[in-house]
């Protein structure tokens, strides 16, 4: 039976963990404290918040979950990163301090139940924000529909201008 300390912790874990959209998983050993702060700070300004939990009780917290991530995810010192949206955004500022701070190593991610290796971390960095993404799907969407729209008005312009047409060359054989 765990602590009344370690059941808060746990119960605090779940709550964000079932707010979260995913997590990034990071080895911390190494930074200072104000190196983590300014982590920190990054993160939160992009909606995330990074906590550094046991992993035991990240386990429990997370439940049959755990059962789709891979040991080395949550074994020794670990960070956790809780993104609630903006996932290529958080993953980006990772990326970008573990070239600024060779010390955080990048351990992977847990994304829509499954499991991103470090590599893939970096891969969603690379994507564009949700806003962009979102804009690029209607756009792709809403071209069929205007080359319709396009179609359509011709074939009714076409009637217009050849009375116009016909008009005009009336008004001058006059």
């Amino acid at each position: 039976m765990p602590t009344e300390a370690k059941a808060q912790v746990i119960e605090r874990t779940k709550e964000i963990y079932n707010e979260s959209t995913a997590m990034l998983f990071m080895d911390y050993r190494g930074l200072k404290v104000k190196d983590m702060q300014a982590l920190r700070a990054q993160l939160r300004e992009k909606g995330a918040d990074m906590h550094v939990v046991k992993n035991t009780l990240l386990r429990i917290a997370m439940g049959s979950d755990t059962e789709n991530l891979p040991y080395e995810l949550h074994n020794g010192p670990t960070a956790v990163a809780f993104l609630k949206g903006n996932e290529p955004d958080c993953a980006k500022i990772l990326v970008d301090y573990k070239k600024q701070n060779k010390k955080l190593e990048i351990k992977g991610g847990f994304l829509s139940g499954k499991a991103l290796s470090d590599e893939q971390v970096v891969d969603l960095s690379k994507l564009p924000p949700r806003e962009v993404l979102i804009a690029q799907v209607i756009g792709v969407i809403a071209a069929p529909i205007s080359n319709v729209i396009a179609a359509v008005e011709a074939i009714y312009a076409e009637p217009v201008r050849t009375i116009g047409a016909v008009a005009d060359k009336a008004a001058e054989n006059n």
